[in-house]
């Protein structure tokens, strides 16, 4: 362990769990609105501490939603399920491959799982932003 390094089991501020996932603190506390089960302990002057199951869940949630392209509502079913697998259920299961049958496709399906490329919808969305910039 580096000199000023944390012992892997001890708590995180806001701070240093936002610097670990690379998103802004205000999203972090965002989730917390969104995602009860996400509760870090709050200590004088509102300071949050991420216990490491707390750490655990925000990786997970951060990798649901900016890696594999599930919405809010599609992570919060996942959370929801009693076995915490990351398998969708109900409305946020898969959409069929795109030489079968099409059909309406559920909101908070992972475009990964829809057969979309990520990438072009990373660049797409960056293309979008661009453009409502100008």
């Amino acid at each position: 362990m580096a000199t000023g390094e944390k012992a892997p089991g001890a708590f995180k501020t806001i701070g240093e769990l936002s610097a670990q996932l690379g998103i802004a603190q205000h999203i972090l506390r965002y989730w917390e609105t969104k995602f009860p089960q996400l509760k870090p302990l709050q200590r004088a002057g509102n300071r949050r501490y991420y216990r490491p199951d707390d750490v655990q869940l925000a990786v997970r949630i951060h990798r649901l939603l900016n890696e594999e392209g599930y919405t809010v509502r599609g992570v919060q079913k996942l959370l929801r399920q009693r076995d915490g697998a990351d398998a969708p259920d109900g409305d946020a299961r898969p959409l069929p491959r795109p030489d079968s049958a099409p059909s309406a496709a559920p909101v908070d399906v992972a475009p990964a799982a829809a057969g979309i490329p990520v990438d072009r919808l990373v660049r797409l969305r960056d293309r979008l932003a661009a453009a409502l910039e100008d």
